[in-house]
């Protein structure tokens, strides 16, 4: 299950070092080239309320071979893809099996493991939720040094072919099914609420917030998603039990991993964007900068898992965050001579912050909800962060886009320095605008650390009486 998830994980940010070049081939802007992982990250969004559903109504065995099937066939048709829409249509049916994969095998790590024994299971997890990530500019890189973009995709297919094979031969079931029923009305909701919500984050990049067609798709969004809540409170069995959220430290750990996901998604689509665009590095380059941090990351996981079992999770998002926070402080002042060196180091910086932190706040919230709602609570931090994610990485390609049209004016209106090509106006206008998207990103990351100081360490919480009392009528 760990290597299906690393693989579906990977292809979250597969695509970021692979952006210049797909604008160039698809002729097509920035903000449209990022929803390869936008898009992505909106359908894992969309599709994981409704594992929580799934996971209680059919087998792990079963989930998991059909999330890797789906998986297949949209790898398939990204490396056969002619055109951007077929790329895209590609990548979203990708997405449609990634998104099971995930909050599936976090459920089977809290049916396996008990309390005092998941943040080292956890860190392992994080092997596949964060490294593979982190290493995918790396591995893009150095396939679009050496072969077109296509290669990543076909290079796919075989590794996902040996998971399905493995899941047939050794793959068992542990979670027991309970053939709950479908609410279609709360499917429909949240598909529209996230796709439009964000839809409207993403065509502001290009039409300005002040458009009518940014402003409908983000009241449609947030009218669509007040409807799906009102139906999970008011439901007797609702497609996502959101009273997981009257848990503190539930609550507490999913508002500070919206942070967290942002601060860290957003720099894979920026980072690129900069070397390539602004500095002229090869997409090798730019995922060799990558690499250091992603190995580090990976082999802090594990460890960070062992250290929260023993210590809890407070102090290591504190220090992971302030680390995260230092090392972002460090791109707010790009230029077009920063060092490579040093870009480096600081990247691996942030890389260092985030092994700290980031599974340690998953695990203290999962670890204070009822085994009940074990399933919903894991297809809601799932859904958070993927949201987050692709919400995080629009509105900061949005604020690089308009702010660079910004100094680029003010250069103008200026008349830039003396025997400066226009060319060199819009490099200089583009590093700015990505200056202010870090800027961005550092204030996020602050607000991350200040709700980190209310953190606390707690046990399992209870069934009420009466909920025991209908758990164990059901069960009869």
């Amino acid at each position: 299950m760990i290597l299906g998830a690393f693989l579906a994980t990977l292809n979250q940010t597969i695509m970021s070092v692979a952006t210049p070049e797909l604008m160039h081939d698809f002729n097509i802007t920035a903000a449209t080239a990022q929803w390869l992982t936008t898009g992505y990250m909106l359908v894992n969004g969309v599709l994981i309320p409704i594992t929580a559903y799934l996971m209680q109504r059919f087998t792990t065995r079963e989930l998991f071979q059909a999330s890797m099937f789906i998986f297949f066939a949209g790898t398939a048709v990204s490396a056969l893809a002619g055109s951007f829409p077929v790329l895209l249509t590609g990548r979203m049916i990708q997405a449609a099996g990634a998104g099971i994969i995930m909050p599936l095998l976090t459920q089977v790590i809290l049916t396996l493991f008990p309390r005092e024994k998941r943040g080292a299971a956890m860190g392992m997890v994080g092997l596949a939720i964060i490294f593979a990530p982190a290493i995918g500019p790396t591995l893009a890189g150095y396939i679009m040094e050496r072969y077109s973009w296509e290669t990543m995709f076909y290079g796919m297919l075989p590794l996902t072919g040996i998971v399905i094979v493995c899941g047939f031969m050794y793959l068992k079931n542990v979670a027991e099914r309970s053939f709950p029923k479908i609410d279609f009305t709360s499917v429909i909701l949240s598909t529209i609420g996230f796709g439009t919500l964000l839809y409207g984050f993403s065509r502001a990049a290009s039409a300005g917030w002040s458009s009518a067609e940014v402003l409908l798709s983000l009241a449609a969004g947030v009218i669509s998603l007040g409807l799906f809540v009102w139906k999970q409170l008011v439901s007797d069995s609702p497609l996502l039990d959101l009273r997981a959220f009257k848990y503190n430290m539930f609550s507490l750990t999913t508002v500070i991993s919206v942070a967290v996901t942002i601060v860290m998604y957003a720099d894979m689509m920026l980072l690129p964007l900069y070397l390539q665009n602004a500095r002229g590095f090869t997409a090798m380059e730019s995922g060799l900068l990558l690499l250091p941090g992603a190995v580090i990351m990976g082999a802090l996981m594990p460890v960070t898992g062992k250290l929260f079992d023993r210590f809890g999770a407070k102090w290591l998002s504190i220090i992971g965050l302030t680390i995260t926070i230092l090392a972002t402080l460090s791109f707010v002042n790009l230029t077009d001579s920063t060092s490579y060196v040093y870009l480096m180091l600081m990247s691996t910086g942030r890389r260092i912050g985030m092994a700290l932190l980031l599974m340690p706040i998953q695990t203290l919230g999962l670890n204070q909800l009822p085994s009940r709602l074990n399933s919903h609570g894991t297809a809601i931090s799932n859904t958070v962060r993927q949201v987050a994610g692709a919400v995080g990485t629009s509105l900061l390609v949005t604020v690089m886009t308009s702010r660079t049209a910004t100094h680029f004016q003010d250069i103008m209106a200026g008349g830039g320095t003396a025997g400066e090509t226009q060319q060199h106006m819009v490099m200089e206008a583009s590093i700015q605008g990505i200056n202010d998207s870090y800027l961005v990103i550092v204030g996020i990351g602050i607000i991350g650390l200040i709700l980190s100081f209310f953190i606390k360490q707690v046990g399992q919480a209870k069934e009420p009486a009466l909920q025991q009392k209908i758990v164990v009528a059901k069960e009869v």
